[in-house]
């Protein structure tokens, strides 16, 4: 009684199709495929350590170039 025979997960299979059809089922493997691979990449790249041309978080990259005047949002926390 604790486990499915096969044709009650035939039936659960296509009540689940009827539900959300083929073509969305398929998008929703394709995404969470796509989520597992960005995962799996960001556990990797998590361990090495970061470029040290690379602004910190939080941190805007001036440009000589650039004749812009930058704001400092943090200017209440700096007080």
């Amino acid at each position: 009684m604790g486990s499915f025979s096969i044709w009650h997960w035939l039936i659960v299979l296509l009540i689940v199709v009827m539900v959300f059809g083929t073509k969305k089922l398929k998008n929703m493997g394709s995404d969470l495929g796509g989520a597992v691979k960005g995962f799996k990449d960001g556990m990797k790249d998590g361990g090495t350590k970061p470029e040290e041309s690379a602004p910190a978080a939080g941190q805007v990259a001036s440009s000589a170039s650039t004749e812009k005047t930058t704001i400092d949002v943090e200017a209440k926390t700096k007080s």
